[in-house]
């Protein structure tokens, strides 16, 4: 079973900066894409941003030129660095990770959900 473990998130006023980490561990023999999705009170989960085993990103509209998504292959880790925050990222933040087991095929596996709350 793939775990992804999540790091960061909390409070910060607009304007501000925050970095989330995910970390995947298990038994991976390679990963397709590792992303960030993020769910806001009442409304659906959504893509933030993504990353392929190529260096391939995309992202969301709305945080294009303020969010930077970047992995560490080597450590199995997503990061998503997010500057220049507006109350509307206020969110809880998923990670998010599809790639192969050895043994077990396909997986697709999220991490916990982290709060990040941006205040004006």
């Amino acid at each position: 079973q793939v775990q992804l473990v999540v790091s960061g998130g909390g409070l910060v006023q607009s304007g501000g900066s925050l970095r989330l980490s995910c970390a995947a561990s298990g038994s991976i023999s390679s990963i397709d894409a590792m992303g960030w999705y993020r769910q806001a009170p009442g409304k659906q989960r959504e893509l933030v941003a993504t990353i392929t085993s190529g260096g391939n990103t995309n992202y969301v509209e709305s945080v294009k030129g303020r969010f930077t998504i970047s992995r560490d292959n080597a450590k199995i880790t997503v990061y998503l660095q997010m500057n220049s925050l507006k109350p509307e990222d206020t969110a809880v933040y998923y990670c998010n990770a599809k790639g192969r087991q050895s043994n077990f095929g396909r997986f697709e596996s999220w991490g916990q959900g982290t709060q990040v709350t941006v205040s004006s």
